[in-house]
């Protein structure tokens, strides 16, 4: 979807016609929404090796630059970009820490009058246990580097059943919007009705929980605690669930027959997902 069809950008990039001098233009023109979504590929892939070779590192991080500074102005994405450029000098030499260490040392002493000592400089720093530390750090790289691709474990697919999607390293692929509305049951008399969602959460709520299973199944779990406490009894919560992926057509997303009430989250495949009736090309 990323590269072949430019989505979700196709998407996102056309509702900013209010940015100065590119909203209207830029922003609107499918060239660009590839463009776009190819440059972000070859970036991920390239930067690494141009930040650690010292010839290209002010290039690069000139590049670091831009480019989190542009998606701060076209998503609400808080912190992370300024913690990503600020991350990114860790791959300068220690001359050039230590360069920004004096400059704040001065900083603080011109503006403060405060009276610092020195900074004691260790070449080379030795440390007990060696062994054990090496472990520590080989089993913490090997989880980092395994738990991404834990959803591999899991049928169907990722983008539409999100299971195994957290912390696996997928940033801002997908576009997904949903309707979901929860059938409270009594299940010995069959009467029902229909829980008003805008009751129980925000808007922002009811959005991100209309197409997250995850959400889902909490949120029925809270209306069945909810109900039952106000008295009903034989309490079943069935879903109606319909979700559209990257600007396909929406689909029928949550089993309508499954009592989500009796359902417990866990790690396990949650076969009340219905399966995804497309294709999405990549890992």
């Amino acid at each position: 979807d990323w590269l072949l069809k430019a989505m979700p950008l196709k998407i996102w990039l056309p509702s900013k016609y209010d940015l100065p001098l590119i909203g209207e233009t830029l922003m609107q023109q499918e060239w660009f929404h590839y463009a776009m979504s190819w440059s972000g590929m070859f970036y991920d892939l390239t930067i690494p090796f141009l930040l650690l070779y010292k010839k290209t590192r002010w290039f690069a991080f000139a590049i670091v630059v831009f480019f989190h500074i542009f998606t701060r102005i076209l998503f609400p994405i808080g912190m992370f970009p300024y913690v990503m450029i600020v991350s990114t000098l860790i791959f300068f030499d220690a001359n050039f820490h230590k360069k920004i260490i004096y400059f704040l040392k001065r900083m603080i002493n011109s503006i403060f009058k405060i009276k610092t000592r020195s900074i004691q400089l260790i070449e080379q720093y030795t440390y007990k246990n060696k062994r054990l530390i090496l472990t520590i750090i080989s089993v913490f790289f090997v989880i980092q580097l395994a738990f991404p691709f834990r959803y591999t474990l899991y049928p169907n697919e990722l983008f539409w059943t999100e299971e195994g999607y957290r912390f696996s390293w997928r940033v801002m692929l997908m576009e997904k919007m949903g309707y979901t509305s929860f059938k409270i049951v009594d299940s010995k008399t069959g009467n029902y009705f229909y829980a008003d969602n805008t009751n129980f959460l925000t808007p922002l709520q009811e959005k991100q929980m209309s197409f997250q299973p995850d959400f889902i199944l909490e949120y029925a779990h809270y209306l069945g605690d909810h109900f039952k406490s106000q008295g009903h009894e034989n309490i079943q919560v069935f879903v109606e669930s319909y979700v559209a992926l990257n600007g396909r057509m929406s689909q029928p997303f949550i089993d309508s027959k499954v009592d989500l009430y009796q359902e417990k989250e866990s790690f396990k495949h949650k076969n009340w997902i219905l399966p995804f009736n497309d294709e999405i090309k990549g890992l």
